[in-house]
């Protein structure tokens, strides 16, 4: 290929003040290198939360030797993808003494900074910058995005568990000990941010996409990089753009059902329906019929934001603690009020669901990472995704054994396909391992950590 093929990795589509960054192509293969050396793409981290816990029955393997042939119901959305992933037993989470009335407000808070906030200043927000924003400090500078932060429910519950604040019920990325990074729940938002659609002022703006794609803005631009790529760069250039046309049609349709659901409760006929057809259903975040629909259009976004290299660092929080239903599993009961089940089985098994319809929204984004070409391998092969909760078992507020799951081998770090099932850790061993596994530099453990995780790396 001749040297005045290629194309810096940097390089993006732009038209009207929209940008759209590129994935990696082997057109690219000596941007960001000295001459002769291959590409190796970055790793990136991602991290998906649940509260409450799990049913640990359900979700802890039998045995390291059956996990990948015959895994527990939990883990059934992933079993395709067993073989990229791991789970350890053992990873305990910080003991919340003095704390013992707020399991709920520090099970989402410590997640990621693997500390209690501060005793003197229950009130105020005073705990420790969080994993994610560690690594962002470290790696947000060579991209759009330092970080970014989704979440599925607004972060606003209302709650005082032995005095803390409201905020840290909703939060689990903490620029510092006393600044919270807010979370964005708005996937028009979020693809706003992706494109850079900026006004004359440079103010981010809203696009009506029922009007025009964004996508279409930048569209001249593909067609002529596409003349200057080889056949295998403009296959992944077509795939590529078709992936960031098909999360705008799905925001579009939810914002247009949401359009004509306000419509119909005003009363007025929003579209040209029969008189006998059911009314539109109304879709909202958080509290929608379909709330597998948003969550998948997140993970979208996150794998659209990996895979460009606009930001190597996300976190995407599933649900807060209290507040959360899940409808279209057929029960409309509050995940929090089931995990007091008391050994109910009807109880027990509605929480089993909730759990697996959490992880298949994870296998749906790693799944996806998987199957989009990266350098020599995938976009999953340079991820580190973390699956996780901040409780082992909502019934009793347990803390021994937070259940986790890592998909993605970390460029190479990470050796997956394992069931530990007695790894000595706490969840601050672990958040530390996971950045030293992704290259981030630490000159201080992460919360309650005293060491790595070994067993974890390749």
């Amino acid at each position: 290929m001749s040297r005045r093929a290629l194309i810096d990795r940097r390089a993006c589509l732009k038209g009207l003040g929209v940008s759209l960054g590129l994935p990696l192509m082997d057109a690219m293969g000596w941007a960001d290198t000295a001459d002769g050396m291959a590409y190796k793409p970055p790793v990136r981290l991602g991290f998906m939360y649940m509260p409450h816990g799990v049913i640990m029955d359900h979700f802890w393997p039998a045995d390291a030797e059956s996990f990948l042939s015959s895994p527990p119901t939990a883990f059934e959305p992933l079993r395709p993808m067993l073989d990229q992933c791991l789970t350890m037993k053992g990873i305990s989470g910080v003991p919340i003494a003095p704390f013992n009335g707020a399991p709920h407000a520090l099970e989402l808070s410590t997640w990621l900074t693997a500390t209690l906030p501060a005793a003197d200043k229950r009130s105020e927000i005073n705990i420790a910058i969080s994993a994610d924003q560690v690594a962002a400090n470290h790696v947000g500078a060579f991209t759009t995005l330092p970080s970014l932060e989704l979440a599925t429910m607004p972060q606003n519950w209302k709650e005082n568990q032995e005095g803390l604040n409201e905020g840290y019920y909703s939060h689990c990325s903490y620029r510092s000990p006393t600044q919270v990074v807010p979370a964005e729940t708005n996937p028009r938002n979020v693809l706003n941010r992706l494109f850079h659609k900026q006004d004359q002022s440079g103010d981010t703006t809203q696009v009506n996409a029922l009007d025009r794609s964004l996508l279409d803005i930048v569209l001249g631009g593909a067609r002529d990089l596409r003349q200057t790529l080889p056949t295998t760069d403009q296959r992944k250039l077509d795939e590529y753009l078709d992936s960031v046309r098909s999360v705008e049609r799905r925001i579009a349709a939810i914002e247009y059902r949401q359009k004509e659901a306000a419509l119909e409760k005003a009363g007025v006929r929003a579209s040209k329906r029969h008189a006998t057809d059911s009314p539109p259903i109304e879709i909202k975040i958080p509290e929608g019929d379909k709330r597998s629909e948003y969550m998948q259009v997140m993970c979208d976004l996150n794998v659209l934001a990996f895979q460009t290299d606009t930001t190597r660092v996300c976190t995407y929080i599933g649900s807060r603690p209290n507040g959360a239903s899940y409808p279209e599993l057929g029960f409309n009961d509050q995940h929090h009020s089931q995990t007091h089940h008391r050994n109910d089985p009807k109880m027990v098994e509605k929480v089993a669901k909730i759990t697996e319809f959490n992880i298949a929204q994870f296998a749906y984004m790693v799944k996806k990472m998987h199957s989009l070409r990266e350098a020599d391998g995938t976009l999953l092969d340079n991820c580190i995704m973390m699956w996780g909760s901040g409780l082992e078992d909502g019934n009793e507020h347990t803390r021994e054994n937070l259940p986790f799951i890592v998909a993605g081998r970390g460029g190479g770090s990470i050796n997956t396909g394992r069931f530990l099932p007695d790894t000595k850790g706490n969840q601050g061993d672990l958040l530390t391992t996971l950045l030293v596994c992704a290259g981030i530099p630490i000159d201080r453990p992460i919360g309650i950590a005293t060491k790595q995780i070994e067993a974890i790396k390749a």
